[in-house]
Parts: structure tokens; sequence; C-alpha cells
């Protein structure tokens, strides 16, 4: 079985927000919502620490979207179960028709990824842009990202992108104590 994930270099990201614009666009997501935020390093408590020594320190940014965690809270809480973890690639999958809008998967997810759209009364999230594989394509945030912070691929495959840089660079995960095991891999800044 394939495990699709983000691995994010923070090393490499500098906040310009192209990966939400792009985000946007790609899944006509509406104003003042978000399938995927970059937050400083301010805003987030797991990575707030220095990079550097004073006099020399510096910011960074933390891309985070939905986390496709392998234990993922927002399942357990849907009442009609309208998410599931697709076996055959680890993806957290919303299925909108069975949606009731009662936005308990938003109240269970520990990184704040899934939101209520008030058009079609349902929830969104980040789908990884599920469309674009069966052309061969990754996701819009990683094909628009100017730097090249955001690689996405199996990271059961040891030649895949994501799996070099798994197996050769530190790395976190965001809420690990959450339980939810996710998918996101952040390269340490």
């Amino acid at each position: 079985m394939s495990k699709l994930a983000f691995v994010i270099d923070l090393r490499r990201c500098i906040g310009c927000d192209t990966c939400v614009v792009g985000c946007k666009m790609e899944n006509a997501v509406p104003l003042g919502t978000f399938r995927l935020k970059v937050l400083d390093s301010e805003r987030n408590a797991e990575f707030r620490r220095p990079v550097g020594s004073y006099p020399s320190l510096s910011q960074y940014w933390v891309p985070t979207m939905c986390h496709h965690c392998e234990a993922a809270p927002c399942i357990r809480g849907c009442p009609t179960r309208a998410l599931w973890r697709d076996e055959t690639n680890g993806a957290v999958t919303l299925d909108k028709d069975r949606c009731i809008g009662c936005r308990r998967c938003e109240e269970e997810c520990p990184y704040d990824a899934l939101w209520f759209a008030d058009d079609s009364g349902t929830a969104d999230k980040c789908d990884q842009c599920s469309h674009r594989h069966p052309h061969g394509n990754g996701p819009m945030c990683e094909l628009v990202c100017p730097t090249r912070a955001i690689h996405f691929g199996d990271v059961h495959d040891p030649q895949s992108k994501v799996g070099r840089l798994l197996a050769t660079r530190e790395h976190q995960v965001l809420g690990e104590s959450t339980g939810a095991q996710p998918s996101i891999y952040y390269l340490s800044p």
C-alpha cells in the first residue's frame, strides 16, 4: 500500500502564500476560507524556537493543511461516515453528499484543517488535489511553490523524493501527542 504524504522543508518556505493562492484557485475555495494556511513560527507553538543565535536569529513559516492522519479524530467524530481513510493511498477523504454539516469533524480536528462551506452547507478540506493524480500530477500547492519547499509523494517508496528526504533529513510532525498520527512531515529548519 502506498502512503501519500506531504514533506515540507521549513528551511525553504519563505511565507509567500503562493501555495495558499494556488490551492484556492485550483479548488475554487471561497474568500475567507482556506484548505491551506501558512503560519509563522510565532503562531505555532510546536515550532516556536529561535533559529540561529543572537544577533542572527531568523523566523520561518509553517504551511499546514489536512494532515491525512492515520488515526484521524475527524473520522471518529463524523456521525454519517462522510469521512474515511482511503486504504489505497492513506488519504482522509470527504464525501460531501453524505455530510450533514454538523461540524463535528471541525471540532475534532487537532489541526484546524476542516472548515464549513456556507454555500454548500458541508465541511471542506484539503484532498491532496486528488483530481490531479490520475493525470500524473501532484497537488497544486507543490506545483506553484517558488522555493520548492512542498513535496508530495509516497513515503513508503524509498526512491521517491519524499522517501529520500525523510531518510536523510531530521523531521517531525505537528501534534504528535494527540495520537492522530499525522501524515505531514516537516523537515527541521
